[in-house]
Formats: C-alpha cells, sequence, structure tokens
C-alpha cells in the first residue's frame, strides 16, 4: 500500500474531450490527468480543466467535486443553476445529468467512485465492521447530520 502525493492545482493535464453531442455552446477543451487510484479500483481521484463552453455532463458513476481555480455555472436536473468557485465542494450521483456553463477556464479536483449495489455495500460494511471489532479496532467515527453542512 503505498500513499499518494499530489499537486492537482499545477499538475500537467492531457487532453480529455468531451462528448460532441455534449456540447452545447463555444468550444470547450477539457484535460485530465488521473493522480491515484484505490486497490479495488472502485476509486478514482483526477485532476481536470476546462476552458470557456456550456456542455451537458452525464455522471456514470458518484462524483465529488472540489474546484481549485476559476468558476463555472452548474445547472442541476431540475433546472436550479449554482455558481461553483474556488474552495466549492458538489457530489453528483451516478445516474445525474447537469449542464456546465465555463466563462473564461476551471480547474477541479474530482474523487470518482464506481457505486456498489445496496445490498453488497451492505455486506462490505458489515464485513469490515466485524474485522475492526476482531482487531479491537473502534473503526470510524459517523458524519454529523448530513444537513447541517448542506448549502442551500
Amino acid at each position: 500500500m503505498q500513499i499518494t502525493f499530489a499537486e492537482p492545482a499545477t499538475v500537467a493535464l492531457d487532453p480529455a474531450p468531451i462528448a460532441a453531442g455534449w456540447i452545447v455552446e463555444g468550444t470547450p477543451q477539457a484535460r485530465a490527468r488521473e493522480l491515484a487510484r484505490s486497490a479495488d479500483g472502485t476509486t478514482v481521484v483526477v485532476a481536470w480543466s476546462c476552458t470557456a463552453g456550456r456542455f451537458n455532463w452525464h455522471y456514470g458513476v458518484d462524483e465529488m467535486v472540489h474546484v481549485i481555480s476559476g468558476e463555472a455555472f452548474v445547472t442541476d436536473e431540475s433546472g436550479v443553476e449554482r455558481r461553483l468557485g474556488p474552495g466549492d465542494m458538489v457530489f453528483f450521483p451516478a445516474g445525474s445529468r447537469s449542464q456546465w456553463h465555463v466563462p473564461v477556464a476551471v480547474r477541479k479536483l474530482a474523487v470518482c467512485r464506481h457505486a456498489l449495489p445496496k445490498p453488497l455495500g451492505f455486506v462490505l460494511r458489515a464485513w469490515r465492521r466485524l474485522i475492526a471489532l476482531a482487531k479491537g479496532e473502534r473503526g470510524m467515527q459517523r458524519a454529523p447530520d448530513k444537513q447541517s453542512a448542506v448549502l442551500t
């Protein structure tokens, strides 16, 4: 097991074109670089940037985004638009869709995770808990009520 350190704000990125059918306006140029991958392959950490444009995005995996620089206006499936700027975070569940409007440029760090089916996830959590108990570990503490940190 190896710990990975990276500088997502400055790492060189490679071309990662947006699907032509997803582009609504302009000629947005996306670039990306994988920074880390979990041992089981279910989670990938990616640095990503994009130039000006408007495009649709379809999330095939759960994606947590942290904006590093620039800004984007993201419209969700219900038509609500939110501005994302440096330091902002957003979570897109697998199967969701959004439209991104990037006025100039944006750079983000994305943690992408292939969701497990609920029954399998339950079994995995139970197994890990049993292992932790057998080792005498207390395990991770639960996060506070999720509504307490949600911005509206």
